[in-house]
């Protein structure tokens, strides 16, 4: 879903600004004296290119639009779902609302977003693919619009890998997860170990990177019920990276607790051959390593399921409450044409979902790793647990702890599996009464 760069008091700015434009005459909507419409739109966007590029594309529109002017919120990834929940009850919440899928299932099963269905405009439902809007669609409804996705990408040391002899995988011939397993193995050495897993957050990348080999966990049945289960799919990532950890000594402890970001210094350094990474990290590469560093972007690894994984991407919604959704969802469709969704892409170092802005050249360049990454968007699947409710409970109080003691090696497999099945069970029993 993107980065989330830590910033209480930008969601608090962000809060205030909202309840300060809903006390305005009109809440900063209507057209009681005759004026254009105003819509909200509030944007995470943070980093520089991404802040630039979305205000770039409402200053465009606003002059192209004089009798619908959208205002640019600034909002902010922390702490995000706290400050639109609050902004909904107070009924004063953006009309266009910036998030991640992952984060919208409480708030359209809430009765807080719009229905898109019948507003969207054809273009756009057959230029995203159908397995992009399975993670916006929650019973019978669309509540998002899915637009910038971030594959996990292996960002590689190319002087280490290429002198090593290890065959290089390709988008076309991924690595295995046993034979990744071996090549970490043989790029350790002294001083050196052949990977790094950053993590502190181990829940959805260990169920993303499940996809591969056929893992899934949460089933749904035919009464609509979710239940988790734990099979021989959903053992093969976890265990790797453990028999990386513990046995192998191929992969670094320390790296464990560690944030992606975390991770860039020591890579740098030469102290990890590789580091699993979000597509987007490319940027914080470019920004930060040293001259004369050379890298490259490497699929992660493949099994049963080709090299699929699961994504969440970064969405656009309507709040139900907007009384403006037709003009809201036209911005939508401008701010999403192929041309703009490839700028919002570039200022994100993510990738697209529109079929039409993937297939861009200028998203398919060597440069910078962009080609290694368009190339896995085909296998891009919703991610696991996209629509289960409960599945944040169950993600804080059972398999993050359980994840956690089970990389260090302080339980094995058949108490990971204990622990996430019967304890995830039980808290999702409590969901589906």
């Amino acid at each position: 879903m993107g980065r989330r760069l830590p910033s209480l008091a930008a969601a608090v700015t962000t809060a205030l600004a909202l309840l300060l434009t809903g006390c305005s005459g009109d809440g900063g909507r209507g057209t009681d004296t005759g004026g254009p419409i105003r819509l909200s739109f509030q944007s995470l966007a943070w980093q520089k290119e991404s802040v630039d590029a979305n205000k770039q594309l409402v200053r465009e529109w606003n002059a192209a639009h004089p009798d619908v002017q959208v205002d640019y919120v600034q909002g902010s990834w922390d702490n995000v779902h706290d400050q639109l929940l609050t902004s909904f009850e107070g009924g004063e919440a953006p009309d266009i609302i910036h998030d991640a899928s992952d984060d919208l299932a409480d708030f359209a099963y809430g009765g807080y977003l719009a229905d898109l269905r019948p507003l969207l405009p054809g273009r756009l439902t057959g230029d995203i693919p159908r397995q992009s809007w399975a993670t916006t669609t929650f019973g019978d409804g669309v509540y998002g619009v899915p637009f910038l996705q971030e594959p996990k990408v292996l960002i590689a040391n190319k002087k280490i890998l290429e002198s090593s002899g290890v065959r290089i995988p390709t988008p076309e011939k991924p690595w295995s997860w046993a034979e990744f397993r071996q090549v970490t193995q043989e790029l350790t050495g002294k001083g050196t170990y052949g990977v790094a897993w950053p993590l502190k957050e181990p829940v959805s990348v260990t169920l993303n990177l499940g996809l591969s080999t056929g893992g899934q966990l949460f089933h749904r049945g035919a009464d609509g019920k979710v239940d988790i289960r734990f099979d021989d799919g959903d053992r093969v990532m976890p265990g790797t990276v453990q028999e990386q950890v513990n046995s192998d000594r191929s992969a670094a402890r320390s790296a464990l607790g560690m944030g992606g970001s975390d991770t860039l210094p020591g890579f740098f350094g030469g102290k990890y051959a590789m580091v699993p990474l979000g597509f987007s990290y490319r940027q914080q590469v470019v920004e930060q390593a040293p001259e004369g560093f050379e890298w490259t972007v490497l699929p992660t690894p493949a099994g049963s399921g080709g090299t699929a994984q699961g994504v969440s991407p970064q969405t656009l919604s309507v709040a139900e409450d907007s009384p403006h959704k037709k003009e809201a969802v036209q911005f939508i469709d401008f701010l999403l044409r192929p041309a703009n969704m490839v700028r919002l892409a570039k200022g994100d170092w993510m990738l697209p979902t529109g079929t039409e802005a993937l297939a861009d050249p200028a998203l398919h360049t060597e440069e910078n790793g962009w080609a290694a990454g368009t190339a896995l968007a085909r296998g891009l699947r919703p991610a696991p647990a996209q629509s289960v409710r409960g599945y944040p409970e169950w993600k804080d109080k059972v398999a993050t702890p359980a994840l956690q003691e089970y990389y260090s090696g302080a339980i094995d497999t058949e108490e990971l599996k204990k622990r996430l099945v019967d304890d995830g069970n039980r808290v999702l029993a409590r969901y589906q009464r």
